[in-house]
């Protein structure tokens, strides 16, 4: 919120704001008008103020520079325009002239409008929420970050021949719903995000595929049968070698066996 007062030589009892709203587009320098009819014959001394709602927090820094009031006297009348510099977002309020005469309190001493900040749509994002399979039921979402007035949204298909698909019953909403979907579901998506500014679009490919398709799940099962014969291998390999380094020890034990036997049996011989 802020508060602006100029002291003036010319009273007025009647003060008028033409319009109810004005609308201008981000950045702009623009000019909300206050003018006040003089009630009594000569007015000395009149206290024009300007004030907009909203919280008074760093008011003072966020209007500093940007913001001066305009008066001029014609005779009985007296203007009071507000100028405002580089609008934002945040200049989207209402603003209040009000007059105060100390001779005088009778009448119509406050008028107010409202500034509307007009800002194009920011390029959509469109999003698939869901699982692109046979039966499933997915959500098509548009949105843009920026927008005032807030954007409305529209949506158009085509299949994957490019044959534009029939409007669907509401195709105003940010969030496009798609039941039971299957292979005709298939397509190209655009969304159309608009205000009285301008619009934008963002578009996105929709592929439906039976669940079968999934590649996660057989790439799982291609690696564990991989895995499980290479283990196979493994076990055969370790066998074999086992079974053969144990007929390379009975082998050799053979010959010192006979010999040992032939000593008992022909103890002379051996001497």
């Amino acid at each position: 919120m802020f508060h602006l007062e100029v002291w003036s030589s010319t009273a007025a009892i009647n003060v008028e704001i033409p319009k109810a709203a004005y609308e201008f587009a981000r950045g702009d320098n623009v000019t909300l008008p206050c003018t006040f009819q003089s009630a009594l014959p000569k007015i000395d001394l009149a206290v024009i103020s300007w004030s907009a709602d909203g919280p008074k927090t760093n008011a003072d820094k966020k209007y500093d520079g940007r913001v001066a009031v305009d008066v001029k006297v014609n005779g009985a009348s007296v203007k009071a325009d507000l100028k405002l510099s580089s609008i934002t977002l945040d200049d989207n309020k209402e603003f209040e002239c009000e007059v105060q005469i100390p001779s005088d309190d009778e009448g119509k001493l406050i008028d107010a409008t409202r500034l509307i900040v007009l800002v194009a749509p920011s390029p959509p994002i469109c999003k698939i929420e869901g699982k692109a399979e046979y039966g499933q039921n997915i959500n098509i979402t548009c949105k843009s970050e920026e927008g005032s007035p807030a954007p409305t949204y529209k949506w158009q298909s085509r299949d994957v021949r490019n044959a534009l698909r029939a409007p669907w019953p509401r195709t105003t909403d940010r969030i496009l719903s798609l039941y039971n979907i299957s292979k005709e579901t298939s397509g190209f998506y655009v969304c159309t995000s608009s205000n009285k500014i301008r619009s934008a679009t963002c578009n996105i490919t929709l592929t439906v595929m039976p669940p079968s398709m999934n590649v996660g799940p057989v790439a799982r099962i291609i690696t564990g049968v991989v895995l499980a014969l290479i283990l196979f291998i493994v076990i055969i390999e370790y066998c074999c070698c086992q079974k053969k380094d144990k007929d390379n020890e009975e082998y050799t034990m053979a010959p010192y066996v006979l010999l040992l036997l032939h000593s008992r049996l022909n103890p002379n011989k051996t001497r």
